[in-house]
C-alpha cells in the first residue's frame, strides 16, 4: 500500500503477575506481590536462590525457587552477583515470566496495564494512508490485541472488527481471531486508512 507509515510499539507490562498462595497467616488463598528482592543461601559449594514474594494483605513471605542446590561452579559469577545485589533487570525478568510462575504455583493473577513507547520507523505521517504497526513486548501480557489497538488509536473495538471483516485490517501471520487474543511480541498489523475521514487523528495517535 502506498503512503505506508511503519511504527514500532515497544510494550512493557506495568504490573507483574501475582501468584495465588495459601497464606498461613491469613488462613486462605491470597495474591502475593513480588518484593523486588532475591534471597541467596550458600551451603558449602551449593547455592539456593529464591525470589521473595509478599502477601498483599499481611506481608507474609513466600519464596519462589530460582536455583535449588546448584553447584557454585555452574553459576556464572555475573549472575550470582546480580542475584546478591537484587539487580532490577534480573528481578523483572523473573517477576514477569508468567509461564514459569504458573508452572511453579498453578494459579496466578495477571494484569493488562502496559506502557507503550512508539517509534516511527519509516514514512511521513502527513502523507500516510496506511499503517504498519510492529509490536515488541519485553514480557507477556493478557491485554487483548483489540483492546490495545482501540485504546491507542482512539477508536472502538467494533470499528476494528468492521475493518477486519472488510480486509482493511490484517494481523500478519496470526490467522483468524487474532484481535481477540493477547497481544504478543512479533505481531505486525496492517491497517488501510485511505477511506477514513479521521485518518489524520488515527495516524497521530498511532505515532504518539
Amino acid at each position: 500500500m502506498s503512503g505506508q507509515l511503519r511504527i514500532r510499539w515497544a510494550i512493557a507490562p506495568k504490573i507483574a503477575p501475582r501468584p495465588l498462595v495459601n497464606c498461613n497467616r491469613c488462613g486462605g488463598i491470597r495474591p502475593y506481590r513480588c518484593s523486588g528482592r532475591f534471597r541467596v543461601n550458600a551451603n558449602g559449594k551449593r547455592i539456593d536462590a529464591w525470589l521473595i514474594y509478599r502477601c498483599t494483605d499481611c506481608d507474609n513471605s513466600w519464596n519462589r525457587t530460582i536455583f535449588e542446590r546448584c553447584n557454585r561452579r555452574d553459576i556464572e559469577p555475573a549472575l550470582l552477583a546480580a542475584l546478591e545485589s537484587n539487580d532490577p533487570s534480573l528481578v523483572r525478568r523473573h517477576a514477569f515470566d508468567a509461564v514459569a510462575l504458573r508452572s511453579r504455583i498453578g494459579r496466578i493473577e495477571e494484569f493488562p496495564d502496559v506502557t507503550i513507547r512508539k517509534e516511527l520507523l519509516d514514512g511521513r505521517p502527513e502523507c500516510a494512508t496506511a499503517l504498519w504497526l510492529a509490536l515488541r513486548l519485553d514480557a507477556a501480557t493478557p491485554l487483548r490485541l483489540d483492546r490495545l489497538l482501540a485504546g491507542e488509536l482512539g477508536i472502538s473495538r467494533s470499528r476494528l472488527q468492521v475493518w477486519e471483516e472488510r480486509r482493511l485490517l490484517t494481523v500478519v501471520s496470526d490467522g483468524a481471531r487474532a484481535l481477540r487474543r493477547p497481544a504478543r511480541g512479533g505481531m505486525a498489523i496492517r491497517i488501510d486508512l485511505s477511506g477514513e475521514a479521521d485518518r489524520d487523528a488515527i495516524v497521530s495517535a498511532a505515532c504518539g
